[in-house]
């Protein structure tokens, strides 16, 4: 299984959990939009297509923010059959009237059911996405929902650098065992 990250606006940075995954675990890579300060819907859900359907075999999704939102947006209008199921932690509310104007033209959120199984991880105290938003995301995705406290947006900054209980998700929502890259001990199923 291939395991591919999809980082957000403006990116993810070295410190980023999403980083430590691809350096921590073999299999992992990254989708890299051509411009992470530009927030376009329709290239960002391209680019993400574009890598999905260059890897042979099954592959998982792991979404942060803005990256999340991609996720959905793909799996809501291109989902390929190979892609198995999905991590999305803190999707930016791209459609709340108080969103960044930056990440406004990624709008709109998709609202009806996703075609692969999804794990939404939401904060009760995100600034980019109120809860109850995640619940009727959770709900409208047809995602199991999982809520950290005090979690903020579940990024570097929120003290989400190497994070490793998202590697633990990963390795129970796909029922595989991480492999270390370096001296990491694997994760049970």
């Amino acid at each position: 299984m291939h395991f591919l990250t999809v980082p957000g606006y403006t990116g993810s940075g070295p410190d980023h959990w999403q980083t430590h995954l691809e350096h921590d675990y073999a299999g992992f890579s990254r989708v890299v939009q051509r411009d992470w300060e530009t927030v376009d819907r329709d290239r960002w859900v391209a680019r993400l297509d574009e890598v999905v359907r260059g890897i042979d075999g099954e592959v998982f999704l792991i979404g942060h923010s803005c990256g999340a939102v991609t996720v959905a947006q793909w799996a809501a209008a291109r989902y390929d059959h190979r892609v198995v199921g999905a991590l999305l932690v803190a999707p930016a509310d791209i459609d709340a009237p108080d969103a960044l104007p930056a990440i406004q033209p990624q709008a709109p959120l998709p609202t009806s059911e996703l075609p692969l199984p999804t794990h939404l991880v939401v904060s009760d105290d995100d600034p980019f996405l109120a809860l109850e938003r995640g619940h009727e995301l959770a709900r409208a995705w047809g995602s199991t929902l999982e809520v950290v406290p005090g979690g903020g947006h579940l990024a570097t900054r929120d003290g989400y650098g190497r994070w490793d209980y998202a590697a633990h998700l990963i390795s129970r929502l796909t029922g595989t065992a991480l492999e270390p890259t370096s001296g990491r001990v694997p994760l049970a199923q």
